[in-house]
């Protein structure tokens, strides 16, 4: 069931968003060669209830961090590590935030130190599916519409789209009505509508799509062993197409 959020809850989560990406982006500048992911997942949650919010994933299924990190092949939902990062990986992070009562969930992937020329590309043009998936997003189309958008541009610069991870539905839940794939086709699929609150993830792969469960036996891997990204936002439909909740001050 697709819960429909009024304008104060909106507002609710909103304020969360700032949290989270003031947040995120603090976290991110400090993926630097040497730290370990373990180092970032403790800053997030420090700099989380320093701000007054609560780490939205610890404790989710079982989940017993507050940071997702994944690295180079593995693509959403890593367990931190005390394996330092190296210059070259390429590190995804993936938070989220639960401000009075309300969740919103956000992810970068990020270089660390000087990566390949085709790593950098990868992550530009998965930020550039987020920025064209939530382009897309306004009342009247559907998830469908959203995905296919997605999917035909990551395909054309010759990557992967993940098929069995999606983007959702957010609010007093993690994970809420509707799924919110990265690939699809037109009119298909949920029709998007004024007050839902969805995110947008592309989860996408140098090689093949397909995935298996990553050596942590949490989160989930490239099948090949090809590098994948993750970029991702929590956003509103409004009246006017749709509004990014995860926006630093």
């Amino acid at each position: 069931m697709v819960h429909i959020k009024s304008a104060e809850e909106i507002a609710i989560m909103a304020e969360g968003g700032k949290i989270l990406a003031t947040v995120l982006y603090q976290v991110a500048d400090m993926a630097k060669p040497g730290i370990t992911t373990m180092e970032l997942d403790r800053a997030a949650e420090a700099l989380i209830l320093k701000y007054g919010a609560k780490p939205a994933f610890k404790g989710y299924e079982g989940f017993p961090y507050s940071l997702c990190a994944s690295v180079n092949e593995n693509i959403v939902h890593g367990y931190p590590s005390n394996t330092p990062l190296k210059n070259g990986d390429i590190v995804g992070l993936d938070l989220g935030v639960l401000h009075k009562g309300y969740n919103t969930d956000m992810a970068v992937t990020v270089a660390v130190g000087e990566v390949s020329f085709e790593a950098k590309r990868l992550l530009k043009v998965t930020e550039k599916a987020l920025r064209l998936g939530i382009k897309k997003a306004r009342a009247g189309v559907t998830t469908g519409d959203v995905g296919n958008t997605i999917q035909r541009f990551i395909e054309d610069q010759g990557f992967g789209v993940v098929r069995d991870l999606y983007g959702h539905g957010i609010g007093k839940q993690v994970h809420e009505d509707p799924l919110v794939p990265n690939f699809g086709k037109r009119q298909e699929g949920t029709v998007l509508k004024e007050g839902m609150v969805i995110c947008i993830e592309p989860m996408v792969t140098m090689g093949d799509f397909k995935m298996k469960r990553s050596d942590d036996g949490y989160g989930y891997a490239t099948r090949d062993g090809s590098l994948s990204a993750h970029f991702e936002h929590t956003l509103a439909i409004t009246k006017d197409g749709c509004r990014v909740l995860t926006v630093a001050p």
